[in-house]
């Protein structure tokens, strides 16, 4: 009875020690999402410019396109851009953004410095519509496909390494 009192603590440590270590070997920049394969939450976010258009569930589908969540105050998001205009501009892919929880003033004062990738652009001034799409922080990127459903999700800046494979996936859903 004196050695279970020992053994059974040890076994315990043992588990938790086996399950820290096997998680570990898992991609910080893979979070599961609830989102993939379901159709884009439900919002209608005012336009960042006082005579652009709002972003609304409406305005994806039809096309497959990418939703950026940026903020002027984020430096990776800073750091992602001129991907985001590559890919606009050489590649013709469009992309909509919804602008996380900052100042108006300083989104378009951010977007004046580094160029608009946007097609769309909405305030999401309380952070709602961001939660609604799952974000646990800025910048992520979702791909949404045809039917208005989301197909992935990028936690983080996009690199450099992310261009190609975002490509090939942007043509395999245009591809049907």
């Amino acid at each position: 009875m004196r050695r279970l009192l020992y053994i059974v603590p040890a076994l315990l440590f043992a588990l938790v020690a086996a399950w820290l270590l096997a998680g570990l070997g898992l991609d910080p920049k893979t979070l599961p999402s609830a989102m993939i394969d379901k159709p884009a939450p439900t919002f209608d976010l005012p336009a960042l410019a006082d005579d652009g258009p709002r972003f609304r569930t409406a305005d994806l589908g039809g096309e497959v396109a990418l939703v950026n969540v940026f903020a002027s105050w984020c430096v990776p998001c800073r750091a992602e851009h001129p991907l985001l205009m590559r890919l606009a501009s050489e590649k013709g892919v469009p992309i909509h953004g919804i602008n996380h929880k900052d100042k108006p003033a300083d989104a378009r004062r951010f977007l004046d410095q580094l160029g608009n990738p946007y097609r769309r652009i909405g305030v999401d001034a309380d952070g709602r519509a961001s939660i609604e799409w799952g974000v646990y922080g800025v910048p992520e990127t979702f791909v949404v496909d045809r039917a208005g459903r989301i197909r992935y999700r990028h936690v983080g800046a996009l690199g450099p390494q992310d261009f190609e494979p975002l490509l090939q996936m942007i043509e395999r859903l245009r591809r049907g």
